[in-house]
């Protein structure tokens, strides 16, 4: 309980001006932590990417030639996501309905402190999430029959991580490192599910509970609505408390070839719980609303594997690989929702995801043209963890390859000022399959990321 109140004062402390969630593009994970690994292509297990590298390994904090490092910064998201009705050609946009979605504003706040062969570090960090609004008027806001319900499809995940982290020189080759990482995670959601994506859920044991054949008896129903969404900048409808953590190593091969490798242990977080609203739309009755508390259960943050390498090729170029394995087979074969209303009676979803394990390959280099500039360029490429057959709208979590670039520019002997811009290539993917969706669907997905960071050296 201590861990997480000085959690907590921290978040509020380091983020005073936290706005919605980034989204993330290796599904809800940022494609790199900090505006070094961003402008190379997410790559931090073998190079000093500042007290950013806490977040992938540790162990690099101790490649800083300073012994205090304070990192300020921001990550801007702007996303562009369209959904295409196959059958009639409507689209709905992702688009700024209201003031609980994007464009993304993310701060970033870290400390490192050497002590000896010891690095401390402490931090707090948008990990990822996602983040869609379609509104109230598209095709997706329809019942099963056609009727507009007027409900809004929307969603909103934030992932924050508090690491405290420390890397410790063995001998002149080996460092180790290790983190212990306090996380929230807060979830806002409105999904419309048709009658037949409801009946799907029902037919498949998926939808389960007393609430069922009260829904069923429900004349002329054509959907049921989910909402559970506070409009508010940090504020989530649904959010959870946890911990995860990382172990890391770097090896010095040769004076100029560095080894590193890392493990990001799978999050341990509470139910997310909160308000909700379970609307069911009948053709013959209207809207009726049952106001309750529902529970995400068991959503996690997957474990990930990390290797890499860096190789300096002059005094000037240095070039650098990693190689992740991200297992989200683990975490993400189910969503279950647990609803229980206020006036009686309880609900249990499970809506299936099934996704893959991800591996991912990035590439990055760094360019010093003189004391004050360095030129940073790179490309990340993924496999794709969703599956065509269980994808949804307000979860399009698609971009599998990036291109980046970025810069330093050394402001004062203590002082630089790092940026990185990350391009998501355009993702499709189709689903025409119930329950998560009840029109066959394209899903379009591109998005623009712009890091900025000032680190301060003493």
């Amino acid at each position: 309980m201590l861990l997480k109140k000085l959690a907590a004062l921290f978040m509020v402390a380091a983020l005073p001006s936290w706005s919605p969630v980034a989204r993330a593009t290796d599904v809800f994970r940022l494609e790199g932590i900090g505006a070094v690994s961003r402008s190379m292509g997410g790559t931090a297990v073998a190079y000093d990417v500042g007290p950013g590298g806490m977040l992938t390994n540790p162990s690099t904090l101790s490649l800083s030639q300073s012994d205090r490092q304070v990192l300020l910064g921001f990550d801007v998201v702007s996303t562009d996501i369209s959904v295409e009705n196959r059958r009639t050609g409507e689209v709905a946009d992702s688009d700024v309905h209201n003031n609980n979605r994007g464009p993304y504003l993310a701060p970033t706040a870290a400390f490192t402190q050497r002590l000896g062969d010891l690095v401390m570090g402490i931090g707090a960090f948008a990990q990822g999430g996602l983040g869609t609004e379609y509104g109230r008027h598209s095709f997706l806001s329809r019942g099963t029959g056609g009727a507009n319900t007027g409900l809004e499809n929307s969603s909103r995940l934030l992932v924050l991580d508090i690491p405290l982290a420390a890397s410790y020189r063995m001998t002149d080759a080996l460092t180790v490192g290790a983190s212990l990482d306090v996380m929230w995670q807060g979830l806002n959601l409105d999904l419309l599910l048709g009658a037949d994506q409801a009946g799907s859920l029902i037919s498949t044991g998926r939808a389960t509970g007393t609430l069922v054949p009260a829904l069923g008896a429900i004349p002329g129903l054509q959907g049921a609505h989910f909402s559970l969404t506070k409009n508010q900048p940090i504020g989530s409808g649904v959010d959870a408390w946890g911990y995860a953590g990382r172990l890391g190593m770097l090896y010095q091969l040769s004076p100029a070839t560095r080894l590193g490798a890392s493990y990001t242990f799978k999050s341990q977080m509470d139910d997310m719980e909160g308000d909700a609203t379970l609307t069911a739309v009948s053709g013959v009755a209207g809207q009726i609303g049952l106001p309750g508390e529902i529970r995400i259960k068991d959503f996690r943050m997957p474990a990930k594997l990390d290797i890499g390498l860096s190789q300096r090729v002059t005094p000037q170029w240095t070039i650098a690989m990693d190689i992740s394995r991200v297992f989200w087979k683990d975490v993400m074969k189910d969503i279950k929702v647990g609803f229980d209303a206020d006036a009686g009676g309880n609900l249990d979803v499970v809506l299936p995801q099934n996704y893959r394990d991800q591996t991912i390959v990035a590439l990055g280099t760094s360019y010093t043209l003189s004391r004050e500039w360095t030129v940073r360029a790179g490309l990340r490429l993924a496999t794709q963890a969703l599956r065509d057959d269980t994808l949804f709208a307000v979860v399009p979590a698609t971009p599998t390859k990036h291109l980046s670039f970025g810069f330093s520019y050394t402001t004062s002997p203590r002082g630089r000022i790092d940026f990185a811009y990350s391009h998501a290539l355009l993702e499709k993917m189709s689903n025409s399959s119930t329950p998560n969706t009840s029109e066959p669907i394209r899903v379009k997905h591109s998005q623009n990321n712009a890091t900025l960071n000032y680190i301060f050296a003493f």
